[in-house]
């Protein structure tokens, strides 16, 4: 371990307080009509994360025995393998001789990806570039002994997307006084609480802050000049620490982008970063990203047949961009340095996509238009792009809330064909589409206005055979009731304990509708009996919680609901001391569309 005594650290900050990395810019950089760095991003919309580091050439396997669980990345804590035996036995393995910063940045400019983050140093301490500051670094101790990610950086700068590192600082595996390695350091805290359970070990993990995370961070910083610094985990350390690393990181490029996880309490972080593996998103203020992947894994395992569809990502993509949130997709490069040829195939399928749509997502804002059936919309001044997942009947898709008149309407597929566009009243349109979809997944439809003034009530579809009602597209009434973060685990409202809490929703109808009610939730096993009662206008239905991990549809029964503007609402009617239910979405299928 190459340590740098922290007043050398220090003195390296303030040295460089004043400096900014990059200054000697170009004559185009000082032009004013450029973009900032934030400006970039936030217009990009979509970029790649990458997982990829020493433990990618096992895939989830070490010594015949597959990963207990699916974070590849995380090999070292999962076989509790020791630190020598992790640098002769794991890193000693390491040697990408496919590895090609080009062909990766070309496939993730092929995609539609403005930016790249990757993993300079995960969790088990090793530094997948050279550093100065530990000799536990890819040139020192692989045979590889290059700097890939030195190469990566040049080539993103060559082909012009925003290059980022992730950094792991609050935890590392590698350094006695890091946190979470127990088997090497047997006083190491292996609790979340350890603050709590030992505070006097932060005496003990300041030392690695002081002899390790902070000198790399100066490195990384004024030797690589990333665009992007994606902090992670910093619940695992001192809070006054994770600030000193955010602005360590500010004090020598104060345009860096940088991420909530580096201190989610420090409001100096550039943008919030949100959920792990989302499937929708919960309303949020600001900039904000989220971070799939395209399998279970993080990084590359093997054995993983998680993988989600190229139209999944899509989706997910502009319900982001519909919110005014980005998409990190990522991916688990393999130990030989290839990426997979699955996550290529999904790659393919989203360039596609985003060759012909791209208008759609890159430099939209989050759109004025109330939620549709069909699915979400984005906005770019004064021209509003509707993503319709779900085709409508014979072709005829409603709009509801466009108050302004419709300039010119085109699919994106089609950009010299107009559509014929018809006003059905003040506040919504119909569009005469062909049959059948154009797009996999989602196809785009471009309506123009002079101006764009918009209804915020939604309107229930007349020709989409289902409407769904996400807790996330609601309002939460009562106090302490929550969103989730939108994952697997907690694509809910949570924490609902309480009689006068409820959820509502403010809907419109044109014509009388006959609908089949059906609920979606999850309930654990103690919400067991709890009954509620949905609202729809004058009409009421009774529900029972079942308590199951996972109701995707409960039944609960047939309403004839009247035209006009009414709330649709859900509220206990009986709770046996525990959460009512953690409530999803509510599903109206209209008789008249069914197939």
């Amino acid at each position: 371990m190459k340590k740098q005594p922290i007043i050398w650290v220090l003195l390296l900050v303030f040295t460089l307080s004043s400096f900014k990395v990059g200054e000697n810019k170009t004559k185009q950089e000082e032009d004013k009509t450029e973009q900032t760095p934030i400006e970039k991003w936030r217009n990009a919309r979509f970029g790649m994360f990458m997982h990829w580091g020493v433990y990618s050439t096992f895939a989830g396997e070490y010594n015949g025995v597959t990963s207990p669980w699916h974070y590849s990345e995380h090999l070292m804590a999962q076989f509790r393998i020791p630190v020598e035996e992790y640098k002769e036995q794991v890193a000693s393995k390491f040697n990408p001789q496919g590895f090609n910063a080009d062909e990766w940045v070309k496939t993730i400019k092929e995609t539609g990806m403005g930016y790249i983050v990757i993993t300079a140093k995960h969790h088990d301490g090793f530094a997948m570039y050279d550093s100065k500051v530990s000799d536990y670094n890819v040139v020192d101790a692989t045979p590889y002994g290059k700097d890939p990610l030195r190469e990566l950086r040049d080539a993103c700068k060559r082909q012009g997307i925003l290059f980022g590192f992730y950094y792991s600082h609050a935890q590392d595996w590698g350094h006695p006084n890091g946190v979470r390695n127990t088997w090497d350091y047997p006083n190491n805290p292996a609790s979340r609480k350890w603050k709590k359970e030992n505070p006097d070990y932060f005496n003990t993990i300041k030392k690695y802050y002081d002899e390790k995370a902070i000198p790399q961070i100066i490195e990384l910083i004024t030797e690589y000049d990333p665009d992007i610094f994606w902090f992670d985990t910093a619940f695992w350390g001192p809070a006054e620490l994770n600030r000193l690393c955010v602005d360590t990181a500010f004090s020598l490029k104060p345009e860096l982008i940088i991420n909530s996880r580096g201190e989610p309490s420090y409001d100096r972080c550039t943008y919030k970063s949100t959920s792990d593996k989302p499937f929708s998103f919960p309303p949020e203020s600001g900039d904000w990203e989220a971070i799939p992947s395209t399998s279970e894994s993080y990084g590359f395992h093997q054995l993983s047949h998680t993988h989600g569809t190229g139209s999944f990502y899509i989706q997910l993509l502009a319900n982001a961009s519909a919110k005014g949130g980005n998409v990190l997709l990522n991916c688990g490069p393999r130990g030989d340095g290839k990426i997979d040829e699955v996550d290529l195939g999904i790659f393919k399928d989203i360039g596609r996509w985003m060759s012909r749509n791209r208008e759609s997502i890159q430099g939209t804002i989050a759109t004025t238009l109330p939620i549709q059936g069909f699915g979400p919309s984005t906005q770019k001044n004064n021209t509003l792009y509707l993503h319709v997942f779900n085709w409508p009947k014979n072709g005829e898709l409603y709009v509801g809330g466009i108050k302004s008149d419709v300039i010119k309407a085109r699919m994106l597929t089609h950009p010299n064909q107009e559509i014929k566009v018809s006003r059905i009243n003040e506040k919504d349109i119909l569009i005469h589409l062909p049959q059948k979809p154009q797009e996999l997944g989602n196809t785009v439809i471009a309506l123009a206005c002079e101006t764009l003034e918009t209804d915020n009530v939604r309107l229930l579809s007349p020709n989409i055979e289902e409407d769904v009602l996400h807790v996330f597209d609601g309002d939460l009434i009562g106090k302490h009731l929550r969103f989730g973060k939108g994952n697997h685990k907690s694509n809910s409202v949570l924490n609902w304990k309480d009689m006068e809490q409820s959820v509502q929703w403010s809907v419109r109808l044109l014509n009388e509708t006959t609908y089949d009610v059906f609920v979606s939730y999850d309930a654990l096993k103690e919400s067991d009996g709890n009954t509620f009662k949905i609202t729809l206008g004058g009409s009421e239905l009774m529900g029972q919680v079942v308590g199951l991990k996972n109701m995707d549809r409960q039944y609960l029964g047939r309403v004839t609901l009247k035209p006009g503007e009414f709330y649709i609402g859900v509220k206990a009617e009986h709770m046996n001391n525990y959460e009512l239910m953690r409530l999803r979405s509510i599903h109206l299928i209209s008789t008249k569309n069914k197939n």
